[in-house]
């Protein structure tokens, strides 16, 4: 049975070391995780891939064994699934406006864009490009945590525009980490090449 610790682990971290585990064509998995809402995250990826899910302990360590049920694995795990085969970036994009998601506490939003990336990077279904405008330029020119996950992306095909204006705003442009200096024209001629442009 394959052991992953992953207490201290943020969200989506210990879901995505289990899957990546089950992807792997691990049968039984045993799953250390520090908080109630990471075993229900659990709960729900054994469930969607074809697992059953018996939990231990609790007060902050639990433990979830998670054993592959008989049959043919879910679709998701499959060799043949396009998505795992291909590894090439969708026909969409990522614009984003600001440093943080949402309008509330400044480091919880700033805390949820750098796992935003790091999930996105971590995932199968990645966009074609992630456009940076406005706040937003701040991310791949301070956030090195940030600018490491745009860089995985790059590596995969994932093209990375960088309002140069607003760079030069903020007094960022000799700060940029990752991506490549744009501008308007480039960023909306981007936008218009894909079927769907997300917003944060």
């Amino acid at each position: 049975m394959k052991e992953i610790d992953a207490r201290g682990l943020a969200c989506p971290q210990p879901v995505i070391l289990t899957k990546k585990a089950m992807q792997a064509g691990e049968k039984a998995l045993s799953v250390r995780v520090d908080n109630a809402a990471a075993v229900e995250n659990l709960k729900r990826l054994a469930d969607s891939q074809g697992y059953t899910a018996a939990v231990a302990g609790g007060e902050g360590d639990f433990t979830l064994d998670l054993t592959a049920k008989d049959g043919p694995a879910p679709a998701a795990l499959t060799p043949e699934s396009p998505a795992r085969e291909t590894g090439k970036a969708g026909d969409w994009a990522v614009f984003v406006g600001r440093d943080i998601i949402g309008a509330g506490d400044q480091e919880l939003g700033g805390n949820l864009m750098r796992m935003y990336f790091y999930t996105l990077a971590q995932g199968e279904d990645i966009p074609a490009a992630v456009l940076f405008m406005n706040d937003g330029v701040k991310l791949p020119a301070r956030d090195e945590q940030v600018a490491d996950h745009l860089r995985s992306l790059q590596e995969r095909g994932t093209r990375v525009l960088v309002c140069g204006t607003c760079l030069n705003f903020y007094g960022l442009t000799d700060q940029l980490k990752t991506g490549l200096v744009s501008n308007m024209y480039d960023i909306v001629t981007e936008m218009g090449r894909y079927g769907k442009v997300i917003s944060l």
